[in-house]
């Protein structure tokens, strides 16, 4: 199984979507700063955990619809299974 990317499509998508986090986190930088309210800087926190959990939900199901299926019709089944599994386990414990 080769490691290109199958995000490509959703490449754009993706690197809007991570100069919008990099903006909040940026946002978050500036609370801290400021001293601001503690409840106004987990909730900022929550935002751009959901923000990049969503970034790797694009990318898991790319990755999925792409690699995977690729992979398990070229008869690398088990090795395609084991990496998604291994995938899936590393993200579930964020």
């Amino acid at each position: 199984m080769d490691n290109l990317a199958s995000y490509n499509s959703d490449l754009s998508n993706i690197q809007n979507r991570l100069r919008r986090i990099e903006g909040q986190v940026r946002g978050l930088q500036r609370l801290v700063a400021e001293g601001s309210y503690c409840v106004d800087i987990l909730t900022q926190i929550s935002s751009v955990s959901r923000a990049l959990e969503k970034v790797a939900l694009i990318i898991l199901e790319d990755h999925i619809k792409g690699c995977v299926r690729d992979s398990i019709t070229e008869q690398n089944s088990e090795q395609s299974i084991d990496e998604l599994l291994n995938v899936l386990e590393r993200f579930l414990k964020t």
